[in-house]
C-alpha cells in the first residue's frame, strides 16, 4: 500500500512514527511518503517536508505568515496527485489538513484522519468538513466518542499509543546513575521543566518557571529541549549556575523526575504515564489568547484533565501562571505524600481510560485491513 501522512508538529512526528511502525510489521509491501519529523524518518519512507518548516502557532503567527503557507499548500497538493497514495493518512494539524482533507477527497482519494483536531474545544463547525470529506476518524481519547455521537459521526478509538511509546522506553532506559553521568547533574533529586516545543512557548513560558528555581535549593531544576528545537535557541533563557539543560531527551528525564512544571500540551499526558506529579501552566501572545477566549468550550487545558473530566492536576493561564501560583502547587507536590498519592491514583485511573498498551498496531491493523 502506498501511504501518504501529514504531521504537523512534535506530538504529530511521535504519533506518525508509531503508526508507521505498526503498519510496517502488518504490511507486506508498505511505501510511506510524509510530512513530518525526525521519528517518523527513524521509521523508513520519504520525508517531503519537516515540520519545523511550516509549524506556526497561533492567530498572529498564522496572519503575518499567510504567504508562506499558501505555498506550502500548493506545493503539498501537486506531491500528492505525483504520488496518488491508496489512502492520506491525516494526524491532528487540522487549520492545513481539513484544507488538504477537501483536495484529496474531490480527487478520488481516500481520506483517513488520525488524532482528531480538536474541534470539542473550540472551532466545532469544522466538524461539516470533517463529515464531508474524511473517510475514517481514529480517535486517541476516549471522551471524543461522544462528541462525535453528538454529531452523527462515527469513530474509532483503540487505545492511546503514548502508553506504547512510554511502555517502549522504559522497557530500555538509562541507570539514573548513567542518566547523571551522561548529563553532568548532580544526585539532588530532579525536577523536570518542560517549556514546550515550540518557539513563541518556550519565549513565554520558560522565563517564569525558572524563577522559582532558588526557592528549592534541594533540588536540581533541568531544562527539556525540543527535539524540534537547536539548543543554542535555549541559552538566551538559561542561567548554566542555576539550571541543567538535557536536549531531545524528555522521556529519560521524565523517568527519573520527582516533580514537574509543564507546558500544556501533550507533555502534560507524558508527565502522566510516567507517574510524575505536575503543575500545568500556559501562557500565549496576548492578542491570541483574548481570541481563543471567545471560542474554547472546554473547562480544562491539560489532557490529564480533559480525559478523567476533573481537575486531577492544578492549571495555571495567562496571568495565572506566576511565580508565587507555581510556587504554592510546587510545594504541596514536593512536600505533601498525601497529596502526590492523589494526584498518582488519578495517573493510574487514567491509564486505565487510555485503553491500555498495544493502541498503535490495533490502529494500524484497523488501517491496513481497512484498504485491503
Amino acid at each position: 500500500m502506498r501511504y501518504y501522512l501529514i504531521a504537523g508538529e512534535a506530538s504529530g512526528d511521535l504519533h506518525g512514527s508509531n503508526l508507521l511502525k505498526g503498519l510496517s510489521a502488518i504490511d507486506p509491501a508498505p511505501d510511506f511518503r510524509y510530512w513530518g519529523g525526525d521519528l517518523m524518518k527513524q521509521q523508513g519512507g520519504t520525508l517531503v517536508k519537516h515540520y519545523r518548516e511550516h509549524n506556526i502557532m497561533g492567530f498572529l503567527e498564522v496572519l503575518q505568515n499567510l504567504r508562506k503557507i499558501k505555498r506550502y499548500f500548493r506545493f503539498c497538493k501537486q506531491d500528492i496527485m505525483q504520488y496518488r497514495p491508496d489512502v492520506l493518512i491525516l494526524i491532528d494539524y487540522p487549520g492545513f489538513n481539513l484544507r488538504i482533507a477537501e483536495f484529496a477527497w474531490k480527487h478520488g482519494i481516500k481520506v483517513y484522519y488520525y488524532i482528531s483536531p480538536k474541534v470539542w474545544a473550540w472551532k466545532e463547525s469544522r466538524v461539516k468538513k470533517i463529515k464531508a470529506f474524511v473517510h475514517r476518524m481514529f480517535i486517541i481519547f476516549p471522551f471524543e466518542k461522544e462528541f462525535y455521537k453528538k454529531h452523527n459521526f462515527p469513530v474509532e478509538f483503540y487505545g492511546n499509543p503514548l502508553i506504547d511509546a512510554v511502555n517502549e522506553h522504559k522497557k530500555k532506559a538509562l541507570t539514573f546513575d548513567r542518566f547523571i553521568q551522561e548529563n553532568n547533574l548532580s544526585y539532588k533529586p530532579v525536577i523536570a521543566v518542560l517549556p514546550g516545543s515550540r518557539k513563541q512557548e518556550i519565549d513565554r513560558n520558560l522565563d517564569v518557571m525558572q524563577k522559582l528555581i532558588k526557592s528549592y535549593p534541594d533540588y536540581q531544576f533541568v531544562i527539556a529541549g525540543a527535539r524540534s528545537i537547536p539548543p543554542d535557541y535555549y541559552k538566551k533563557f538559561i542561567d548554566p549556575e542555576q539550571v541543567h539543560f538535557v536536549h531531545d531527551k524528555t522521556y529519560d528525564l521524565l523517568n527519573f523526575s520527582q516533580a514537574a512544571i509543564v507546558t500544556s500540551g501533550t507533555a502534560t499526558l507524558e508527565a502522566a504515564l510516567f507517574e510524575v506529579p505536575q503543575v500545568v501552566c500556559y501562557r500565549a501572545n496576548p492578542i491570541s489568547y483574548m481570541i481563543a477566549k471567545w471560542f474554547v468550550k472546554t473547562p480544562y487545558i491539560s489532557l490529564v484533565n480533559l480525559n478523567l473530566q476533573e481537575e486531577a492536576v492544578k492549571e495555571f493561564i495567562q496571568k495565572e501562571m506566576n511565580p508565587p501560583n507555581l510556587k504554592e502547587e510546587l510545594d504541596k507536590i514536593v512536600n505533601d505524600k498525601e497529596y502526590r498519592n492523589r494526584m498518582l491514583w488519578y495517573y493510574s485511573k487514567l491509564n486505565k481510560i487510555l485503553g491500555g498498551s498495544g493502541a498503535s498496531k490495533r490502529f494500524a491493523k484497523a488501517i491496513y485491513e481497512s484498504l485491503k
